[in-house]
């Protein structure tokens, strides 16, 4: 069981960082600044995943490794309401 853990980190990184090549995709044909706030998140969240699976460090001392989970959020939530703010005019 303790080999499969690592591959599904890897397969969830993996995933992040296709869906990073998808919005970097969107943004280069439409230059909406939506679509970069979400790959560059996404890349976040890939990086983020992957210094969980591949460090050793224990599940009470990763707090700081969610940060940049944290930072990925907000800046979609940023992404959205600049979005949202910009068509109400």
């Amino acid at each position: 069981m303790n080999d499969v853990l690592p591959f599904i980190g890897g397969m969830v990184t993996m995933g992040f960082i296709v869906a990073s090549i998808f919005f970097l995709r969107f943004w280069s044909r439409t230059r909406e600044g939506l679509f970069a706030s979400f790959a560059a998140a996404f890349l976040l969240l890939g990086v983020n995943q992957a210094m969980i699976t591949l460090t050793n460090i224990p599940a009470e001392e990763r707090s700081p490794l969610y940060l940049l989970r944290l930072t990925a959020f907000v800046l979609i939530l940023i992404a959205i309401w600049r979005t949202n703010r910009r068509a109400g005019r």
